[in-house]
Parts: structure tokens; sequence; C-alpha cells
């Protein structure tokens, strides 16, 4: 039989809020470019971003909750127009932490979370049972029921 113990699961996650609304972003790779440029591999919407505005670097780490660092600017360098203002504070750089809020610009804000759960995996031969719900109202019925009661007992009509 299987272990049936759990696994963890973690998820870095960036909430991004601009002009297209509010969406979740989950971080998988080692290195990101952020910005309103369509070769930009996470895309804001807003005219107030340069076109790339930051960097995104995973840094290593034995730890399994491997960090973000954040960095204002291209991949050459150049610094962004607006800069970044992580938690009220402007930063050419940053390790990011669960709950930091970083501000690109006016109505453009970026929320870092790291998302740590339990996966607990399957025991062979124990699968899922698929349980169909049925609406009462689906069902045909084979014999009418009679829809007026007689008062007079059968066979004394």
């Amino acid at each position: 039989m299987s272990d049936p113990s759990a696994k963890p699961l973690q998820e870095h996650i960036l909430i991004i809020l601009d002009d297209a609304g509010r969406r979740e972003v989950l971080l998988s790779e080692t290195f990101y470019t952020i910005g309103r440029s369509p070769r930009a591999d996470i895309r804001i919407k807003s005219q107030f971003v340069s076109r790339i505005h930051a960097v995104l670097v995973r840094k290593s780490s034995d730890d399994v909750q491997a960090a973000y660092r954040i960095i204002d600017g291209d991949e050459d360098g150049q610094g962004s127009v607006n800069g970044l203002m992580i938690n009220g504070k402007k930063v050419q750089e940053h390790t990011i932490q669960t709950g930091d809020e970083i501000v690109m610009g006016p109505q453009v804000s970026v929320r870092y979370e790291y998302r740590r759960r339990d996966q607990f995996g399957t025991i062979p031969g124990n699968e899922q049972f698929d349980i169909t719900l049925i609406d009462p109202g689906m069902i045909e019925d084979e014999e009418e029921i009679p829809t007026s009661v007689s008062s007079s007992p059968p066979g004394m009509e």
C-alpha cells in the first residue's frame, strides 16, 4: 500500500491590479520581465508602466521557499520611468516576501504571495466515486398515478 502522507505544494503568486482588472500569475520560472511591452513575460496594462518596468529573478536557495528578487528596470540595467515603490518605500531592488505591495505607477499594484499547502495522494484501488445527482423532474413515471381519489372502497362503486 502507498504512503498517503501529505506532500507540500508550494506556489509563488503575483496578484496584479492594473487597467485590465485583477488577475493572478503563478510563478514557476527563474526569470521574468514585467512591463507593458508585448514581449514582457508578465504584461501590465497601463500607460504609466515602462515597456520593461522590472525584472523578477528567483534566488537559488537550499530552502524550499526560494525567494524572488525584483529589480527596477530592464535586463540591461536601464531603470523604469516611475521606479518601484515596495511597501511605501522607493527601492531599486528588493527580495519580495508574502504580502509585499509593489506599486509601479498610478492604479497599478502587484502583491506577492507564497502559498504552501499539503497535497494528499490517493491510495491505489481507492478511486473516487462518480456520483450523479438526478433531478426528480427528469424521471418519467412508468405508471400513471390517479389524479382523483374515489371515496368508496375498491369493488364497491
